[in-house]
């Protein structure tokens, strides 16, 4: 994607309308309305997809820079610009991304899916669980939904499909393959919501989260997980059946699948050492992650999560499992490191400057203005920035301009913080479902042809709607049961 000059020419003058047309509202500060307008322009450039979003971070910090809106003293302005480039949630997430290229690279990734299609699949419906299971046991190591949801359980599902003549340039996609694309996209959401390592911007909630409440609430990953796993998995469980008697399959019963699975296994052969070192070091993650030393020996033992990538990284280099060449192609690391940077440095010094308090006080007076009590007034925030997802194309994009002010906005009208930041968290994942561009599996998947866009609409509001009624019941009660409020 190169440059696009309409688009780029409609945000850059969203931004001069509102650094130089709007005046300054009352009780913020210029500096914060000039960073606000260029923020502002980022976000609808990158809706807009008028550079990629890598391109634009760099003109951002940039501007930044030369503007000197986040600093007292012009020699400040580059430092802070960067400033972001030293956050540690930023590398979990990058380097993670750079661990999931040995699931790619070793096949494991494959296998794990063609095992679990050898032991379930001689049904349609059993092939879709398998593609869900091995999508839930894939998240917490690949951070990329995108190549997780599009590069390793695609491939499998069209090849599944593809094997019994379910093909949309055929006109038959009905068979089996429009039920697959639609159970393998929907696992997607999903299991993001589960794990923080499971979707880029889940740190960005962690960090969010944690400078609107002063700390008091930082999410870690067991907390995170443990806290989604119940109504996640019940979420898991009934997507396939509602699917299933949405767009039932013509072929149910898939014998063939087993065959296709066991024959592919047979190709890949026995695994190999790469693939039971990536198994290895794929085990010692979750237990850091998991806080598992720390558990069982105290808070000494405990290991920082950015270190534990950092620790697994380093294990498949020191093992060979990957090269430093292969570091240097995982484009998509380096470019998330440096527009995840861009976005959370312009965050922070909005929040620090005093924005986001001042737009959280406009909601907050708004919505309160309705007298619905903190039960009905969150409940009108969490839909109205869950639905907002229309609107973007970046769940990133999305969380960086939104989730901040929403989530100050619902603790002064009496949220409880913790259950507050797991609601909105899990609706941060569950907009993904909505349409064929809400994050980068969306394309990949819609792409292959199976689903008509009214059905993907359609399907995607549905699921939306149920997701969000799971996590508000099964989550409710299981965080409750936790003491988490």
């Amino acid at each position: 994607m190169g440059f696009k000059p309409i688009p780029a020419a409609i945000a850059l003058l969203i931004s001069l309308i509102i650094w130089f047309a709007i005046p300054v509202p009352e009780g913020v500060s210029p500096q914060a309305w000039h960073l606000l307008a260029m923020f502002v322009g980022v976000i609808a450039a990158i809706i807009g997809k008028a550079m990629p979003i890598g391109a634009l971070s760099i003109i951002a910090i940039m501007l930044v820079a030369l503007t000197g809106v986040t600093a007292d003293a012009p020699s400040k302005a580059m430092k802070d610009a960067l400033s972001s480039f030293g956050n540690p949630l930023i590398w979990l997430i990058g380097v993670a991304i750079m661990i999931s290229r040995g699931l790619l690279k070793t096949g494991l990734g494959a296998r794990v899916g063609y095992l679990f299609i050898g032991l379930w699949g001689k049904r349609t419906l059993g092939v879709a669980y398998s593609l869900a299971v091995v999508e839930l046991l894939l998240a917490p190591v690949t951070p990329s939904n995108t190549a997780r949801g599009g590069g390793i359980i695609h491939p499998i599902m069209k090849s599944i499909a593809s094997s019994y003549d379910s093909d949309p340039e055929k006109g038959t996609e009905k068979r089996m393959g429009k039920f697959l694309a639609l159970v393998n996209y929907h696992a997607n959401p999903i299991s993001s919501i589960m794990f923080i390592t499971a979707t880029a911007p889940n740190p960005l909630i962690v960090d969010l989260v944690a400078k609107a409440t002063n700390s008091d609430i930082h999410l870690s990953w067991g907390t995170w997980a443990l806290a989604m796993l119940l109504p996640g998995l019940a979420a898991m469980f009934l997507m396939p059946l509602i699917i299933y008697w949405m767009y039932p399959p013509e072929i149910k019963q898939t014998p063939n699948a087993v065959a296709f699975a066991k024959e592919r296994l047979k190709e890949q052969g026995p695994m190999t050492r790469d693939e039971k070192i990536m198994l290895g070091i794929f085990a010692v993650l979750l237990v850091l992650w998991a806080g598992i030393p720390s558990m069982l020996f105290g808070k000494a033992f405990a290991v920082d999560p950015t270190t534990t990538a950092f620790i697994g990284l380093s294990l498949l280099l020191l093992t060979g499992v990957l090269s430093w060449d292969d570091i240097l192609k995982e484009k998509s690391a380096w470019d998330t490191i440096t527009w995840f940077a861009a976005l959370v440095m312009m965050a922070t010094f909005l929040n620090k400057l005093g924005l986001i308090t001042w737009f959280s006080g406009v909601l907050e007076s708004s919505i309160g203005s309705l007298g619905m009590g903190w039960i009905g007034a969150c409940t009108l925030l969490l839909l109205a920035y869950m639905y907002a997802h229309y609107m973007f194309a970046s769940t990133t994009a999305h969380i960086t301009a939104m989730f901040a002010a929403f989530y100050s906005a619902g603790l002064a009208l009496g949220a409880p913080p913790m259950l507050f930041a797991l609601m909105m968290a899990a609706a941060s994942s569950i907009m993904m479902t909505l349409t064929h561009y809400a994050t980068g599996t969306s394309p990949v998947v819609f792409g292959s042809g199976y689903v008509t866009l009214g059905e993907w609409w359609k399907v995607g509001f549905i699921m939306s709607v149920i997701e969000l009624m799971i996590f508000v019941v099964v989550g409710g009660a299981w965080w409750k049961v936790l003491g988490y409020y």
